[in-house]
């Protein structure tokens, strides 16, 4: 049996001026996917040695292009998916983020993105784990906000 890999990756929570979030759909193309067609949280797993800051800037703009300001954490998530066959432990942290730009170029790991009232998710859309419970949380953390 193969070791596990443990891995940190940075999540961006990116939030417009209206309060909607940003979902990103997994596209084929992605080498490393294991949730092709299902949107998610922007973000990715940190490099070895770069802080959790940097790779937070650094993931948002590989895969949307746009520039955020991180503001707070939100909620910290794990999971164990199978990536080319080796067993992996994500331990995620999500972080509240404005986008200080507006113009989304998505990377080829993604083919599709919308903006969400998190409040008011559409039936009809398939999240990845434990995206879902972040936009919830996040949701009624705005409202205390607001």
């Amino acid at each position: 049996m193969s070791d596990v890999i443990l891995r940190v990756a940075a999540k961006s929570v990116i939030i417009n001026q209206k309060g909607e979030v940003l979902l990103i759909r997994e596209a084929a193309t992605y080498d490393d996917g294991t949730n092709l067609g299902k949107y998610q949280i922007p973000g990715g797993r940190l490099n070895t040695g770069e802080s959790y800051e940097d790779g937070l800037h650094r993931e948002a703009k590989e895969e949307t292009s746009l520039k955020i300001k991180p503001l707070y954490p939100i909620y910290v998530g794990e999971w164990h998916p199978i990536i080319k066959g080796v067993p992996h432990q994500i331990i995620a942290i999500f972080t509240v983020c404005e986008a200080i730009t507006n113009d989304i170029k998505l990377s080829e790991e993604h083919d599709d993105y919308k903006w969400v009232n998190p409040a008011k998710l559409p039936k009809d859309i398939a999240l990845t784990d434990p995206d879902p419970e972040v936009l919830k949380r996040y949701s009624s953390w705005a409202k205390k906000l607001h």
